[in-house]
């Protein structure tokens, strides 16, 4: 099970404002949750948001990359985006996409 890095730490902390957040360790990385609903992940210190088509144009318009890994030699990708690095530096913007991609999770709940 890897260690929670400072870098996890940090975004747990940041993003208190929401709700009882917090990391749990998974596949190298950890899953970011509210509610115990997954809506970030962090995969070798950098965060992905859950995203889906009412949050997605937000992350078209920074050219955000898609989360992806290999499996069985094919190249998968998820529905989690990397954060922009300006949301990295000020919580408030962090919370917001945050929200947005709380709200995917949910939608995608349904």
């Amino acid at each position: 099970m890897p260690k929670q890095s400072e870098f996890v730490d940090y975004l747990v902390e940041s993003l208190q404002s929401l709700g009882a957040v917090r990391a749990r360790a998974m596949f190298g990385g950890f899953g970011i949750y509210l509610n115990e609903l997954m809506f970030g992940l962090v995969a070798d210190d950098e965060l992905f948001l859950k995203t889906d088509a009412q949050n997605e144009t937000y992350f078209d318009e920074l050219d955000l990359p898609h989360f992806e890994y290999e499996k069985q030699g094919k190249r998968l990708r998820m529905s989690y985006r990397r954060a922009p690095e300006s949301a990295l530096d000020e919580s408030d913007e962090l919370v917001s996409w945050a929200l947005r991609s709380y709200q995917a999770a949910l939608r995608a709940r349904r």
